[in-house]
Parts: structure tokens; C-alpha cells; sequence
């Protein structure tokens, strides 16, 4: 068998399920995955996310109807089931019958999936543990998608590697199972398919394409990066709930520290409450956020990226990274059949 029809067996699972060319998912990033970027990813024969992070709902409907006036391709709705506008989100998805919908942060309820799924959608949701891979999948989710810390923006605490084992292999037989987290390569993405994965979800790499909003210097800021500059922001106390948002440190990631220590101290004399607290610390992100990507502040905006940034050093049109994904597999399919002299 030849790489190509290899390549085919390996990742038909994941062409199917999402309807595309190449299960390549572009990761849900707020303020970046808009109709725009989306539509380019779903064009090109990928998966395009757009991010619906806690925007306004007429916001997220409208960028729905735009991505569907550019294509006719499928494409995914990202929704934070923590965020406060979350159940005007989920009425919005289902009102304007999206065929993917994406939960991340927390876990959907069941009436929630089932609501869903009702209007012909398919779900998709983050597994952080077996634990709750399998709650997941008791609750009726369709497919899930495993990633590890060294994923930019908020993530778990697990590495890539133990989900495959935790995860991965235990389920692969069972539903549609997707892999992100310091994935820039086909290399990596050969590999992942033949442990088992139906596909890849990459960010890093599309947050700097051609198609991206992000700013020019934040673009830049990313090329220059060094794997190691991505880090993980930790958590000082436990009244403080923070989730780990991996960045590329600058003066906004002390800025974020300070933060959490005046907002534990007012916790501490009963002046907030830990929910209002926990309301702050989201609030920093997304404006942080947004002065990177659209102000183009590299020293104090929040620069969320993978570890995978280090293997990012050039900007590359949507098409172009999609196509250097597909070959580089290609090629890591042919040395491994190298290896083991078969056909």
C-alpha cells in the first residue's frame, strides 16, 4: 500500500465524521477564529472553529451567518460552557442549525447535549482524564478531542502523551477521537494517526496565517518565540480557582500575578466573593487578549500560544499550512515504511 492510501485509511474516521478533505481542525482562539479565518480553513479542506469565547449573541450569529455565506463547507461553533453568556450561545447554535458544536471549559449538561443533537448537530467536547472521557461519553457526545498542556490559552495539566495512554487507547473504538497540543508538524500528526487519533486540532500555527486578524506584531512576536517562552500560568491558592492559561511570558503575565494576589487578599477580607473573583481573572484574559491580537501590545497584551510556537517560524497562507501538514505526513508514513521493509 502505497502513503497516499495509507494516509486515507488512517484518517478516514475523521473525514467522515466531519465531512471534510483533511481532518485537520483549526482550534477555537477568541478574537482570532472569525468568519474570516474560518471559512478559509473549511475551504481549504480543513475544519474551521469559530470561537465564540463570551461574545455578545448577536455577534456570534451574525458571524455564523457570514461563515455561511462564504461557504458551503462544515465548520464548528466553540462554546465556553462557563462563560456567562453560555446559554444565549447555545440558543444561538441551535437556532441557526450548526452542524458542530464544540463544548470547552467545563462539562455540558445532558439536556444540553441532547438539545443539540436534536437539531441534527454534532457534538464535540474536550477530555482532560479518562474520567471524564467517559463522562463525556455517557452523556452522548460524538466525539471528543484530547489535549494536553502544551496547548496555548487555557489549558489542563496533562501532557499529550499520558492522554494518549489514559485515553487514546482505550477508546479509539469508540468514538471519533481528536489530538491537540504542541502539534505544528506531519510529522507529529503521522504519528498521532497511527496511535489512533481520527485527526489533528492545531492553533498555534493558525493563529499567524495570512487569513488571521491578529496583528502584525503580534505575528511576529510569535515567529521569534522559543518553545520554552511558552508558559503555563500557575495557581497561588486554592480559593482562587485559576485554570492555566499557557502564554509566551511578557510584563502581562506578572501583571496577571499581581492580580491573583490582590484579588486573594480581598477574597481573604471578605471585600469579593470567589465567584466575582474568578469573573476578574476572565475578564484580565480576554482584555489582555485583545490588546495583543488587535492592538499589537506584545509587552502587557496576552500572548496565549502553544509550546508548538517554536516550531512556528514563518507566516504561511491557510491553504500552504494545511498542504505542509499533509505532506509532511506523507513523508513520515514513507521513512516509517522504510523502517519496517513492508508494502
Amino acid at each position: 500500500m502505497n502513503e497516499k492510501k495509507f494516509l486515507e485509511k488512517l484518517w478516514e474516521k475523521g473525514k467522515d465524521f466531519l465531512g471534510v478533505e483533511y481532518p485537520i481542525i483549526s482550534g477555537a482562539m477568541t478574537w482570532i477564529s472569525d468568519h474570516t479565518l474560518v471559512s478559509a480553513v473549511s475551504e481549504a479542506g480543513g475544519f474551521g472553529v469559530l470561537a465564540g469565547g463570551n461574545s455578545p449573541a448577536e455577534w456570534l450569529a451574525d458571524e455564523i451567518d457570514r461563515i455561511h455565506a462564504s461557504t458551503e463547507k462544515p465548520f464548528g461553533v466553540n462554546l465556553i460552557v462557563i462563560a456567562p453568556n453560555y446559554k444565549r450561545h447555545l440558543e444561538v447554535v441551535k437556532e441557526k442549525k450548526v452542524n458542530f458544536v464544540i463544548f470547552a471549559g467545563s462539562f455540558p449538561k445532558d439536556k444540553e447535549i441532547v438539545g443539540v443533537k436534536a437539531t441534527g448537530a454534532k457534538t464535540i467536547a474536550f477530555a482532560s482524564n479518562e474520567g471524564s472521557a467517559r463522562r463525556l461519553m455517557s452523556r452522548g457526545i460524538d466525539a471528543l478531542i484530547l489535549e494536553g498542556n502544551e496547548a496555548g490559552g487555557h489549558v489542563g495539566y496533562v501532557s499529550l502523551v499520558v492522554l494518549l495512554q489514559q485515553v487514546l487507547f482505550k477508546f479509539r473504538n469508540r468514538v471519533p477521537i481528536f489530538t491537540a497540543g504542541g502539534i505544528a508538524t506531519g510529522q507529529m500528526a503521522a504519528h498521532l494517526l497511527l496511535a489512533g487519533a481520527s485527526g489533528i486540532q492545531m492553533g498555534t500555527i493558525f493563529a499567524i496565517s495570512k487569513e488571521s486578524r491578529a496583528h502584525p506584531e503580534f505575528k511576529k512576536r510569535y515567529i521569534k518565540a522559543k518553545a520554552r517562552e511558552a508558559v503555563a500560568t500557575p495557581q497561588f491558592h486554592q480559593a482562587l480557582r485559576v485554570v492555566p492559561v499557557r502564554a509566551i511570558r511578557n510584563k502581562g503575565m506578572d501583571e496577571f500575578a499581581e492580580l491573583q494576589m490582590k484579588l486573594l487578599k480581598e477574597i481573604k477580607e471578605g471585600k469579593i466573593s470567589r465567584i466575582d473573583a474568578q469573573y476578574e481573572v476572565e475578564k484580565f484574559w480576554v482584555g489582555a487578549l485583545r490588546k495583543a491580537v488587535e492592538e499589537g501590545d506584545v509587552d502587557r497584551g496576552s500572548l496565549m500560544a502553544g509550546q508548538s510556537v517554536g516550531l512556528v517560524d514563518k507566516e504561511m497562507s491557510v491553504k500552504e499550512i494545511i498542504e505542509y501538514i499533509t505532506k509532511g505526513i506523507l513523508g513520515e508514513l514513507k521513512y516509517i515504511k522504510s523502517l519496517v521493509g513492508s508494502d
